[in-house]
C-alpha cells in the first residue's frame, strides 16, 4: 500500500506553494472535469456552425442566393480566424489557456445573436401566390377575380401583385441583412479561435499518456456531435413558418412542403447563442496548470517538467519579432515530412467534409423532393452519428492496442480506401430532374425569348419569373398555373388552392394541382443513406490516429504551434474554399435560374443527373487525395524508422544496432523502433 501522507519533511507551506494538489476535491483541478465542460462548450459552438449548414437552402431561398454564395458565406468564419489561429496557437504557453477558451465562447454567442438579427429588421417573406393579401370580408366575385394572381385568365392588376418591388431601398435593405450575416460569421470565426487547439494541447498537457487519446477521441467525436445537434435543430426550426412571429397561423397561406416555404430559420440561432453563453462561464475557474493525470502526486515535478518542455524562444519574442521570425519558424515545424503529409492528408478529409456539410441536405432535397426539415432530420439522426460512431471506435481501437506509429499510419491509409469503395455505390442512387413542359420537356415550343412560353398559354401573357410550380395528374410539372393555361382555381374556405382546372396545357381530362411533381426517387433514399453513412463511419476511423501522427511528429516545445499551424492549413485550404468550391460546382448544373431586379438570384431547377455525378465526385476525388497523402506518410515513417536514428518527433530513440536486427524488429510486428514512449 502506498503512502497517503506527504513525504517526510514536507510541510503543508510547501505543500500548497507547488499549484493544486491531486487529491483536491476542487472538479476545477481535474482534467476528467475539464474534459466534460470542453465537450459541452465544443457541442454548443459547433451546434451554431451546424445550424447554419441545416438551412443554408432556406437562407438561399430567403435573401435569394446561388450555392456559390452561400457557400461563400458559409467559409466566412474562416476568414475571421485563419488570422488569429497561428498567433494564438504559438504563445499558447503564455496564456491562461482556459480563460482565453471562455472569452472565445461568449464572442460566438455574440456572434449567434448578430445572425439572427436580419429577421427582426426586415419586412415579411413575399412569393409568389394564386390568393393575393385581400380583405376576406369582401365576398363579391368581382373583387375576388382581382385578387386572383398566377392563372391565365386573371386581370393585369392581379397579375402586378406578385410583381417584386425594385426601389433603391428595397436593394440597400437586403445588402444590409446580408452584412448582418457575414458580421455574425467573422465574429464567429474569431471566437472559435482558441476553443479547439487550446483544448487539445490542455487535455493533451495534462492527460496520462494513456488516456489521452481516449480523451481526444470524445473531444473529437463531440465536434462531430455539435453539428448533429444543429441539424436537429434545424429540422425543428424549419417545420415553423419564417414569419411565424409576425402572423398568426391563419394568415398563413403556405403548408409546409410546398417548394415556396420557408422556414424560421433564425429560431435556432437563438436557441444556439444561449447554449454557448452558459457553457462558457465555468472557464473562468480552470487554473492555468493543473497536476498531471496518475502522476503519483508530484505536482510539484510534473508542472517543472511540463514548464520545461514548454519553454522555447516564443517566450522571448515580442510580437513583432514572432512575425519576422514566422516563415523561419514554419518552415521549421514543416521539415517533417510526416507531419506535412498527414496535415495535407487531414486538409483534403477537411474539404470533403466542409463542402459535404453545408450542401447535404439541399442534395437530399433535390435529389429525393423532400423538406429541408427532414432532410436534416436525416442528417442528424442516422448520418452524422455514423461518423460520431467511427471517431469513438478509430479511439478506442488506438487506446486498445496501444498503436504504435506505424500502425496508425496503416489505419489512415487503410480506412480512406474502404470509404472510397463504400462511396462509389453514390453515383448510381438518384433519379433525373423532373418533368417540366418548356424547361426538360418539349412540350408545344412557341419561339420566345422566356424559353418557357408554350403555345397552349400564347394568350395568357405569364411572367417569366413566375414560380408557383402545378403538377398535372400525367405527371408534367409547369411553372406556374398561369403556364399551364389554368384559368379556374378551386379554394379550400377561400384561401387555400386545392386545385387548378380549365387548363389548356393539359388533356380535359386531367387535373392540376399545386406543388411540385417530385422525382419520384423516394425509394432509393434509403440505400443511399445507408451508403452514405457507411463511407462518414469508414472515414472517420482515421480522425484520432491522424490527430496522434501529427502530436507525436513534432518536438514537445513545438506541439501548440504546430497545431496552430495545422488549423490554419484546414482553415485556409479546405473549410475556407472548399464550400465555395462545392457550390460553384452546384451551380454549374443549373438549368434555371430565379432572377431578382433583373440579377441572377437563387436556382429554381437542376439537372439532378450532373448535380449528383459532380458532386458526389468531388467526394471521392479529395477522398483519393488523402489515401495518397496518408499513403506517403506511411512511406517516409517506415523509412525514418529504418534509419533509426530519431523519433518522427525529432527526439535520439535507440534502436537495434545494425539493418538487419531493425528489419527483424519490424517484421515481429513492433511498428516503431523507438521506445515504448513513442507509442501514441
Amino acid at each position: 500500500m502506498g503512502m497517503t501522507g506527504p513525504p517526510p519533511g514536507t510541510s503543508k507551506a510547501s505543500r500548497s506553494e507547488g499549484g493544486p494538489r491531486r487529491c483536491s476535491k476542487n472538479p476545477f483541478h481535474s482534467v476528467k472535469f475539464f474534459v466534460l465542460c470542453h465537450g459541452l462548450l465544443q457541442l454548443s459552438q459547433l451546434l451554431v456552425s451546424g445550424y447554419l449548414k441545416s438551412i443554408i437552402s432556406t437562407v438561399e431561398k430567403r435573401f435569394g442566393l446561388s450555392s456559390q454564395t452561400s457557400g461563400m458565406l458559409s467559409s466566412l468564419n474562416e476568414i475571421g480566424s485563419a488570422g488569429f489561429i497561428v498567433f494564438v496557437s504559438y504563445f499558447g504557453s503564455l496564456v491562461h489557456r482556459p480563460r482565453l477558451i471562455g472569452c472565445g465562447g461568449i464572442l460566438v454567442s455574440v456572434a449567434a445573436f448578430t445572425m439572427a438579427l436580419p429577421h427582426f429588421l426586415m419586412g415579411s417573406y413575399m412569393y409568389d401566390q394564386s390568393i393575393a393579401k385581400m380583405d376576406w370580408n369582401r365576398t363579391a366575385d368581382a373583387s375576388f377575380k382581382d385578387n386572383v394572381s398566377d392563372i391565365c385568365s386573371a386581370t393585369r392588376a392581379a397579375q402586378e401583385l406578385n410583381v417584386e418591388s425594385c426601389t433603391v431601398n428595397n436593394g440597400n435593405s437586403d445588402h444590409q441583412m446580408l452584412s448582418l450575416l457575414i458580421i455574425g460569421q467573422l465574429l464567429l470565426g474569431i471566437g472559435g479561435v482558441p476553443i479547439q487547439p487550446f483544448g487539445i494541447s490542455y487535455v493533451d498537457d495534462f492527460a496520462s499518456d494513456r488516456n489521452s487519446p481516449l480523451y481526444l477521441g470524445i473531444l473529437f467525436a463531440v465536434s462531430v456531435l455539435g453539428p448533429a445537434f444543429g441539424f436537429m435543430l434545424g429540422s425543428f426550426a424549419l417545420r415553423f413558418y419564417v414569419d411565424i412571429d409576425k402572423q398568426s397561423a391563419d394568415e398563413i397561406d403556405l403548408k409546409f412542403g410546398d417548394p415556396r416555404w420557408v422556414g424560421a430559420w433564425w429560431l435556432g440561432f437563438l436557441i444556439a447563442a444561449s447554449c454557448v453563453l452558459l457553457f462558457s462561464i465555468p472557464y473562468f475557474f480552470f487554473p492555468r496548470e493543473m497536476p498531471k493525470e496518475d502522476s503519483d502526486g508530484n505536482s510539484e515535478k510534473n508542472l517543472k517538467e511540463l514548464k520545461s518542455r514548454q519553454e522555447d524562444v516564443t517566450q522571448n519574442l515580442t510580437l513583432f519579432q514572432f512575425i519576422r521570425s514566422f516563415p523561419r519558424i514554419l518552415l521549421r515545424t514543416l521539415r517533417s515530412s510526416i507531419y506535412l503529409l498527414v496535415v495535407l492528408a487531414q486538409v483534403c478529409m477537411s474539404a470533403l467534409m466542409s463542402g459535404l456539410a453545408v450542401f447535404i441536405g439541399k442534395f437530399l432535397e433535390q435529389q429525393f423532393s423532400v423538406t429541408a426539415s427532414f432532410a436534416n432530420l436525416l442528417i442528424g439522426s442516422i448520418h452524422v452519428p455514423g461518423a460520431v460512431l467511427g471517431i469513438l471506435i478509430g479511439g478506442a481501437i488506438l487506446r486498445r492496442f496501444n498503436m504504435t506509429l506505424r500502425g496508425s499510419a496503416i489505419m489512415c491509409f487503410m480506412s480512406i480506401f474502404v470509404s472510397i469503395c463504400a462511396a462509389a455505390p453514390l453515383l448510381f442512387l438518384g433519379c433525373s430532374t423532373q418533368k417540366v413542359a418548356g424547361l426538360t420537356h418539349n412540350y408545344k415550343f412557341l419561339n420566345s425569348t422566356s424559353g418557357v412560353e408554350l403555345s397552349c398559354n400564347q394568350g395568357c401573357s405569364c411572367r417569366d419569373q413566375a414560380y408557383n410550380p402545378v403538377c398535372s395528374s400525367s405527371g408534367l410539372e409547369f411553372l406556374s398555373p398561369c403556364h399551364a393555361g389554368c384559368n379556374s382555381v378551386s379554394f379550400e374556405d377561400q384561401r387555400r388552392v386545392v386545385n387548378y382546372t380549365n387548363c389548356a396545357c393539359v388533356a380535359a381530362e386531367n387535373w392540376v394541382k399545386p406543388g411540385t411533381c417530385g422525382t419520384g426517387c423516394y425509394k432509393l433514399l434509403l440505400p443511399f443513406m445507408f451508403f452514405l453513412t457507411l463511407t462518414a463511419f469508414v472515414a472517420t476511423l482515421c480522425q484520432t490516429p491522424s490527430f496522434m501522427l501529427v502530436l507525436r511528429s513534432v518536438k514537445p516545445e513545438d506541439k501548440s504551434f504546430a497545431i496552430g499551424i495545422q488549423f490554419m492549413l484546414f482553415r485556409v485550404l479546405a473549410w475556407l474554399p472548399g464550400p465555395i468550391i462545392y457550390g460553384s460546382t452546384i451551380d454549374s448544373t443549373c438549368i434555371r435560374w430565379e432572377k431578382k431586379c433583373n440579377k441572377k438570384a437563387a436556382c429554381r431547377y437542376y439537372d439532378l443527373d450532373r448535380f449528383r455525378v459532380r458532386y458526389i465526385g468531388l467526394q471521392m476525388l479529395f477522398q483519393c487525395g488523402a489515401f495518397l497523402l496518408f499513403l506517403l506518410a506511411y512511406y517516409f515513417l517506415v523509412k525514418e524508422l529504418l534509419r533509426g536514428d530519431q523519433q518522427p518527433g525529432g527526439t535520439t530513440a535507440k534502436a537495434p544496432g545494425n539493418r538487419k536486427e531493425r528489419k527483424q524488429m519490424m517484421a515481429r510486428g513492433n511498428g516503431s523502433l523507438v521506445q515504448p514512449e513513442s507509442k501514441v
